[in-house]
């Protein structure tokens, strides 16, 4: 872009790291890929969780308030009005906030004094009456809304209403990595030539990792060299809630049916770094889940851009991102009929390129740089006329 381009300056709201959620890491890739396209410097309102009011954040977070002390929204949307930024972006997720279905949010957003523009994770087709109002509410408050999906825009428009004028579908972002080939990466974590199949993302019992197991013993008498990863830590909720059962039954399970060798569950919080080296040594991609409405995935996304086959149940977000033969679906809860999937692109080498190639080319239009020039333009489209605006090279 030639010249000096004017942009908004923005403030974000949301969870954020060192806080271990998706909404987090979502939201700090989010502000890096904004602030390095267009040489700005954006600031953050963080929320904290019970126990995390005494967590120590970068210097970039500028505010912070506790999900259930009702006096801190409050507090925290006369701190929003006192910035000098042009625009709010709420990160949203209803579990993030405090109140009937998170409502407690909407009243900052009608306070802050500014032109707000929220960011949809979660919408719901067939929400209960307390969950359409308040979703209602929070588009209502809001100056545009984005969805990460066609789907979850058009469940916006016919389910609750929303104008369509107002909805923008911005995807997941993803990283900017070449197409390569596997071996190289595999190399460097001393696996040789296996094949590897992986699942990463913070651990629950949503995830259906027990049918993902289950599934790989017809796939081991196939392809004995075949090493199933799934990466990642017990989400911190369900590690206070119930601790390590969910993990340990798991182990329990890749020990009964004798897959100690070709199951291999790796218990940590993965960076972005090592992330895109796990995806970088995958053959296919895995993603087992249980809630058929899930309307994003970034572990998805993530796989998609980097290029991998993928096998997936059919929850919305995957039937949209795998369309057009982007990748395989398999029923929910079904062993065999992962297995069946995984089968079908193990035994085929080509059909396995040719889905890796198609996956790779949809996922161009998801990569950080674009997303950032897509929310750009969202955030310049609710300034009122003539208001200003920082100037940043872009």
């Amino acid at each position: 872009m030639d010249g000096e381009h004017v942009v908004p300056s923005v403030l974000f709201l949301a969870s954020f790291p060192p806080r271990e959620c998706g909404i987090a890491t979502f939201t700090k890739d989010v502000v890096n890929s904004f602030d390095h396209a267009y040489g700005s410097s954006s600031h953050i309102i963080a929320v904290d969780e019970p126990g995390g009011e005494f967590r120590r954040y970068p210097a970039r977070v500028i505010g912070r308030f506790s999900q259930n002390d009702r006096h801190t929204y409050e507090r925290i949307a006369n701190v929003i009005a006192s910035q000098p930024a042009d625009i709010l972006n709420v990160q949203h997720e209803f579990g993030l906030f405090g109140g009937e279905r998170g409502e407690w949010i909407i009243d900052v957003i009608r306070k802050c004094g500014k032109p707000v523009v929220v960011t949809m994770h979660t919408i719901l087709p067939d929400p209960d009456e307390q969950m359409l109002r308040v979703t209602r509410d929070l588009c209502e408050a809001a100056h545009a809304v984005v969805s990460l999906s066609q789907t979850g825009r058009q469940l916006l428009i016919d389910v609750y209403g929303v104008d369509p004028e107002m909805i923008h579908v911005i995807h997941h972002g993803v990283p900017n990595v070449p197409f390569m080939p596997t071996g190289p990466a595999k190399a460097t974590f001393g696996i040789g030539q296996r094949t590897v199949i992986s699942t990463f993302g913070l651990i629950n019992r949503g995830k259906g990792l027990e049918y993902a197991i289950e599934a790989m013993q017809p796939v081991v008498e196939r392809h004995p060299e075949a090493l199933y990863l799934i990466l990642g830590q017990t989400h911190p909720v369900v590690r206070r809630q119930e601790g390590e059962s969910y993990r340990e039954s798991l182990v329990a399970r890749i020990d009964a049916l004798g897959l100690r060798h070709n199951v291999k569950l790796v218990d940590k919080y993965l960076d972005d770094e090592e992330l895109l080296a796990y995806l970088a040594a995958t053959d296919i991609y895995l993603t087992p889940y249980l809630n058929p409405v899930q309307i994003v995935s970034g572990t998805l996304a993530y796989a998609v851009g980097c290029g991998k086959a993928i096998v997936s149940t059919p929850y919305l977000y995957a039937r949209e991102l795998l369309a057009n033969r982007r990748g395989f679906l398999c029923d929910f809860r079904d062993a065999e009929s992962i297995s069946t999937s995984l089968l079908a692109l193990l035994d085929d080498p080509a059909l396995r390129r040719s889905v890796e190639r198609r996956a790779y080319r949809f996922g161009r239009q998801m990569t950080w740089p674009n997303v950032a020039r897509e929310y750009e333009r969202v955030f310049a489209s609710v300034l009122p006329p003539g208001e200003p605006a920082m100037a940043a090279s872009a």
